[in-house]
C-alpha cells in the first residue's frame, strides 16, 4: 500500500514538471549555500503571486524526491528524511522546508521546483556545506542507564502529555562530532501504526498507543552514548532523551559489589548514629531532672540514714509504755544503798 502510494507521487511529480516544462514560464533563482547545522532551512520562496500547484524537493544524489507538498494531497517523504523534514508555509507561496537531527550525509545539493498558476515553475538550488564548527548536542538527559556488555536492555520512551502523538523517532546522538542518526520511526496512519527501521543494532517496539521502546540485545561498547526521542504531537514536537553507559562485565560486577558495600556502610553509620544520639538525648534528660531537683529542695529524695539515732529512740520509748513519763535517775541513792548492806 506505502509502495503504490509513493509511485503515485513520483508520477505526478514527473507529470506535473513536464506539463509546466512545455507550456509554462521557467525561472530560476540565484543559488545560495547553507552551513549544516540541526535546524537548518532550506529557503524555496516565490517572489511572485499566484496560486500553488505543487512543491518537491529533490538531492543530487537521490534517485527520488525527498520531500513533496500537494494543497489537495498533503505531503510525502523519502524514508530517510520522513520525520525530519518540515514544510513552512510561511506564506502561499513558500515551498522552505526545515530539517531536523542532521548528519554528514545531508551534505549536498538540494533542488527545489515549485510550480504555481498562471506563472509557471520556479525553481532554485540550494547547497549544504559542513559547517568549519559542528554543532554540539548537550549531554545532558532525562535518564540515566549502565549496562554490561553481551546483556539485554530495553530503552523506553517516556513522554508526559496531554495531546495525541501521530509519530515518535528514535535516534543516537553523536555529542563530540554534533551529529545524529535515526535509528527507527513509528508513525499513526489511518490503518494502523507504520514502523520504519534504519538500523540493525536494536529493535523498536511501537504499541497502537504509540508507546515505544528499544530493544539492544549483546550490547557493545559501540552502544553507549545519548539516545533522542522525538514526539510529534498536535502541540508540537518534544523530545526526551537518555544516556547509556556500556561497561565490562567485570566491571559491571564491580560496581554492583562496591554499590552493596556502599549501602552497607550506610545503613551502619545510620544506626551507629542513632545509637549515639539516643545516648545523648538520656543523659540530657537525667541532667535536666538533677537540676529541677537543685532547684526545689522539697524534691530531694529523703536520706534514710538521716535521723536514724532519734527514730529508734522514739519508738522504744514508744514500745515501753511511757510514752509522756519521764525517767529520773539517783546515781547517789544507789550507791549508798549498796554500802548499807555490805555492812550488814
Amino acid at each position: 500500500m506505502v509502495a503504490v502510494q509513493k509511485d503515485y507521487w513520483y508520477f505526478l511529480v514527473l507529470m506535473m514538471q513536464l506539463c509546466f516544462l512545455k507550456g509554462s514560464l521557467q525561472m530560476k533563482a540565484r543559488d545560495s549555500k547553507v552551513k549544516l547545522q540541526d535546524g537548518m532551512i532550506l529557503d524555496c520562496l516565490c517572489p511572485w503571486t499566484g496560486q500553488l500547484i505543487m512543491v518537491s524537493w529533490t538531492k543530487k544524489t537521490l534517485s527520488q524526491p525527498l520531500a513533496v507538498y500537494h494543497p489537495q494531497y498533503g505531503t510525502n517523504y523519502e524514508s530517510s528524511y520522513d520525520g525530519r523534514v518540515t514544510f513552512l508555509k510561511t506564506t502561499a507561496m513558500d515551498g522552505s522546508i526545515s530539517i531536523m537531527n542532521v548528519t554528514e550525509a545531508d551534505i549536498g545539493q538540494y533542488h527545489c521546483s515549485l510550480q504555481s498558476y498562471p506563472q509557471g515553475s520556479w525553481t532554485k538550488d540550494t547547497f549544504v556545506e559542513k559547517a568549519a564548527i559542528t554543532t554540539t548536542f548537550s549531554v545532558q538527559s532525562d535518564t540515566k542507564l549502565v549496562a554490561a556488555e553481551n546483556d539485554n536492555l530495553t530503552i523506553t520512551c517516556d513522554l508526559v502529555h496531554n495531546g495525541d502523538i501521530y509519530k515518535v523517532s528514535i535516534e543516537k546522538v553523536d555529542a563530540e562530532m554534533g551529529t545524529s542518526n535515526i535509528i527507527a520511526t513509528c508513525q499513526m496512519l489511518e490503518d494502523g501504526v507504520e514502523l520504519n527501521e534504519f538500523n540493525s543494532r536494536g529493535q523498536l517496539n511501537c504499541s497502537d498507543a504509540m508507546e515505544v521502546s528499544l530493544h539492544l540485545t549483546n550490547i557493545i561498547q559501540e552502544d553507549g552514548g545519548l539516545y533522542r526521542c522525538n514526539f510529534s504531537t498536535d502541540a508540537g514536537v518534544h523530545s526526551t532523551t537518555v544516556f547509556l553507559t556500556t561497561l565490562p562485565a567485570q566491571d559491571f560486577r564491580g560496581l554492583h559489589y562496591m554499590l552493596y558495600v556502599y549501602i552497607g556502610g550506610g545503613l551502619v553509620g545510620v544506626a551507629l548514629l542513632m545509637i549515639l544520639l539516643l545516648t545523648w538525648l538520656n543523659r540530657m534528660k537525667r541532667k535536666r531532672q538533677d537540676y529541677r531537683i537543685k532547684l526545689h529542695p522539697a524534691k530531694r529524695q529523703r536520706n534514710t540514714y538521716e535521723h536514724g539515732c532519734v527514730y529508734d529512740r522514739m519508738k522504744k520509748g514508744t514500745r515501753s509504755g511511757a510514752r509522756d513519763k519521764d525517767i529520773y535517775v539517783n546515781f547517789q541513792i544507789v550507791k549508798a544503798h549498796e554500802k548499807h548492806k555490805q555492812k550488814r
